[in-house]
């Protein structure tokens, strides 16, 4: 195996592309409904304070972070014929079936041991799909500006996943409706339908180039420890946590809000994330070409600085105005789609870093990474959110009427926390050095090491043949 296989430079063709990209869809509707829906569902159907639904779910995701470590590490250890990553991706499958039934299909009198079972299963499953599909994505390609487009089309069509769930309530006539219990079950069919669908096709149609041989194979703490204080790594991870915090302080807090807050009906609340996740379906897309014109780091921070001007229009618009709302929802969703497909492409530009420096594939541990800040950052919104509500007297079951002070604490809740913290995470990448023309000198002298072992590996083969000719010859 050579360098130069691990990441070839030419571009996917597109049948291939959408195939391959279209395999985010699973992971990107468990996040979408995990992040909105789910909560509010065993808040509000099953009884579940929202003190103890956040403290649950918070310890849940932090005891889930280190298997996110484990799971990178086994990843690149693995080699098989298959490849490296897509046998964890596939393992995905049948995980993400089973916990989404059960976290889907709760008995009534399901309590805090069987969602802390089912839940912490469900996370697994996320876990799978995420790492194996994004460190599969980083092999494909070594270009700059062609991982910016595969992680753009992986998000955009994430995306579009996301807004037909969001659709349902529209094409049913509200026979199915995420933001109702009675509809939860159904999601969870239909996401579990998309799973066995995209995951066997992005399999069969997208490949998985070969890792480079590692120069050592027994790896310690102190090499792990290496790919955290890599400087690149660190900004990544560091920003990474602040761009998850700012747009998943609104996840959790989001029907609450536009039911109570902004007096639209729970028909029109799920209405509302259609263009949210619609223009995601361009942006992503977008702040790939824009990574291409002015760099990925710097990509970022215009689009931190377009999701604070647009967040604090969203809560200045007058309640009840459904089409000015749309339209806002829509420039945050926009904004926002930068964060997770930018900071994941600049993960596999310092797998490349790591790999010229190390001889080492890290591509696993470095993704499970930012899938842990990910999952840290969503965590801890939940944990502080949720009892600031209690605090103000916020109360969450169906029909409740809640007193000026709760919607006031719930507003503020959705407004400042998300601008502050999204700008804290674009303010990381001042000074970031692995830019285009350094990932670019890293994947030339790669491409040179590489060339250097073929020519290593046919000189050994030549001369293993003349001496293998010489008995002939002396016969």
């Amino acid at each position: 195996m050579t360098l130069s296989s691990a990441a070839p430079a030419g571009r996917l063709s597109f049948p291939r592309l959408f195939a391959f990209s279209a395999g985010s869809i699973p992971a990107y509707l468990l996040l979408g409904i995990m992040g909105v829906y789910l909560p509010k569902f065993y808040a509000s159907h099953l009884g579940i304070s929202l003190l103890t639904l956040g403290a649950t779910i918070a310890a849940i995701r932090l005891s889930d972070l280190g298997l996110d470590i484990l799971l990178g590490i086994l990843m690149d250890k693995t080699k098989t014929p298959f490849g490296r990553y897509r046998p964890w991706y596939l393992l995905g499958l049948p995980v993400t079936v089973l916990a989404v039934y059960k976290v889907f299909n709760p008995p009534l009198d399901a309590g805090i041991p069987y969602l802390l079972a089912w839940y912490t299963l469900l996370y697994v499953a996320y876990s799978l799909l995420v790492l194996g599909h994004s460190a599969w994505a980083g092999t494909i390609s070594g270009d700059y500006d062609e991982r910016s487009r595969i992680f753009g089309w992986m998000m955009g069509l994430g995306f579009a996943g996301s807004v037909t769930i969001n659709l349902l309530p529209w094409i049913t006539n509200d026979k199915i409706n995420p933001a109702k219990a009675a509809s939860i079950p159904t999601i969870g069919w239909i996401i579990i339908g998309a799973a066995v669908i995209v995951v066997p096709l992005a399999l069969l149609l997208a490949p998985e180039r070969d890792a480079p041989t590692a120069k050592k194979e027994r790896l310690t703490v102190k090499d792990y420890a290496a790919v955290v204080t890599t400087p690149s790594m660190l900004r990544l991870v560091l920003a990474d946590l602040f761009l998850t915090l700012g747009p998943a302080t609104t996840a959790p807090i989001y029907i609450f809000f536009f039911h109570e807050a902004k007096r639209f009906s729970l028909h029109e609340v799920p209405m509302l994330l259609i263009p949210y996740t619609a223009a995601g379906v361009i942006g992503a897309p977008f702040w790939g070409w824009v990574a291409q014109k002015i760099g990925k780091h710097r990509a970022v921070q215009v689009a931190c600085v377009a999701y604070a001007i647009t967040q604090t229009i969203l809560m200045a618009l007058p309640a009840g105005q459904f089409a000015l709302t749309a339209v806002g929802m829509a420039s945050v969703g926009f904004c926002a789609s930068a964060f997770i497909l930018l900071v994941r492409a600049m993960v596999a530009d310092v797998a490349d870093q790591l790999r010229l420096e190390t001889g080492q594939e890290r591509s696993g541990v470095l993704f499970a990474l930012v899938t842990m800040t990910q999952k840290f950052g969503t965590s801890i919104t939940i944990s502080i959110v949720y009892p600031i509500l209690a605090y103000v007297g916020f109360n969450p079951k169906d029909g409740a009427v809640n007193t000026p002070h709760a919607i006031w604490g719930l507003e503020m809740c959705y407004l400042f926390a998300p601008i502050v913290l999204a700008l804290i995470g674009g303010a990381m990448f001042f000074g970031y050095s692995l830019t285009a023309q350094r990932q670019g000198e890293i994947r030339a002298q790669l491409d040179a090491l590489a060339a250097a072992e073929v020519g290593v590996e046919s000189a050994i083969d030549t001369l293993g043949g003349a001496v293998g000719e010489r008995p002939a010859a002396a016969e």
